[in-house]
């Protein structure tokens, strides 16, 4: 089943139409899970950032063992070629990934040759920008890199995210705040968060247990740019319920407004949440002129 509509894939070297199959039943990938994806975004004619997404798909297929054999520069022209089969209206979900193929001695090691690689392009609409969602809290933890591959933006990962939004939702909400493995906050099951109080932004350090996003780090400079002292420190559930906002930052909405966390409202209305709005401006107008 897939997420979006009007699909375009880049598979062994040309573009097609559609869902096609990319990976044969005893890849590596298949049935070790040797798979990592990244993702851009294509909307209001511009896709920010999207060399860093190809960079770190790069990264993300090294720290699973794999070798990864396209350029960046070279994805991003591809792309690019995909995204002229839509309308320039459109919006559009980037995805290139890599999936191991072959097993090394013993099958469970990936050998050392050539992964396999695709892009999928999928019309995935922006959320409204009235959009927010209701958090709440999870036994699932982040794992640490002494048990996860959490240097690495790896489908293997997903499954544990999975069972977070399984039991947020199961509750009446739509997402989690997710702790580390310490007890303090690393980010939701989806995305990165922030958080507002007395004017200063706060935001999880990276300790190594979550993805400090690439959308993250942009909002970081825009804020700063802006004048707003933003930090990233040392967050509990306890600082959250006590901020004056939240909002969390991924790649697939670039700026979502959380409006409850458990029995903890913040004011998402047009008289609310100033920071946040002030972030999606932002990073629109940072998108538009690094386009230019």
């Amino acid at each position: 089943m897939t997420t979006g509509t009007d699909i375009r894939t880049w598979f062994d070297g040309r573009w097609h139409d559609g869902d096609v199959p990319v990976m044969n039943a005893a890849d590596h990938g298949a049935w070790l899970g040797g798979t990592v994806f990244d993702g851009a975004r294509y909307a209001y004619g511009l896709a920010p950032d999207l060399l860093a997404h190809c960079v770190r798909v790069n990264a993300s297929a090294r720290a699973l063992m794999m070798v990864p054999h396209i350029d960046p520069r070279d994805m991003v022209g591809i792309v690019w070629e995909g995204l002229r089969r839509y309308p320039q209206d459109a919006a559009v979900y980037i995805r290139p990934m890599y999936w191991t193929r072959q097993s090394g001695p013993g099958a469970i090691v990936p050998a050392a040759a050539e992964p396999g690689f695709c892009i999928c392009l999928e019309s995935i609409p922006m959320p409204s920008e009235d959009a927010s969602v209701r958090l709440t809290t999870t036994r699932f933890r982040r794992p640490v890199i002494e048990s996860s591959v959490v240097n690495a933006k790896a489908g293997c990962l997903y499954p544990n995210n999975a069972r977070m939004l399984a039991e947020a939702q199961a509750k009446g909400f739509d997402n989690a705040l997710v702790a580390d493995a310490l007890g303090n906050v690393a980010e939701t099951a989806t995305a990165n968060v922030f958080m507002v109080r007395d004017g200063e932004v706060l935001t999880p350090v990276p300790n190594g247990t979550f993805l400090s996003g690439i959308t993250r780090a942009r909002h970081i400079a825009n804020l700063t740019a802006d004048g707003m002292d933003v930090r990233e420190t040392v967050l509990t559930f306890d600082d959250f319920r006590q901020a004056d906002e939240v909002f969390l930052t991924g790649n697939m909405a670039k700026v979502t407004p959380v409006s409850d966390f458990e029995d903890r409202h913040y004011d998402t209305g047009p008289n609310g949440n100033p920071v946040t709005r002030r972030a999606r401006q932002l990073y629109w107008e940072w998108a538009a002129s690094a386009a230019d």
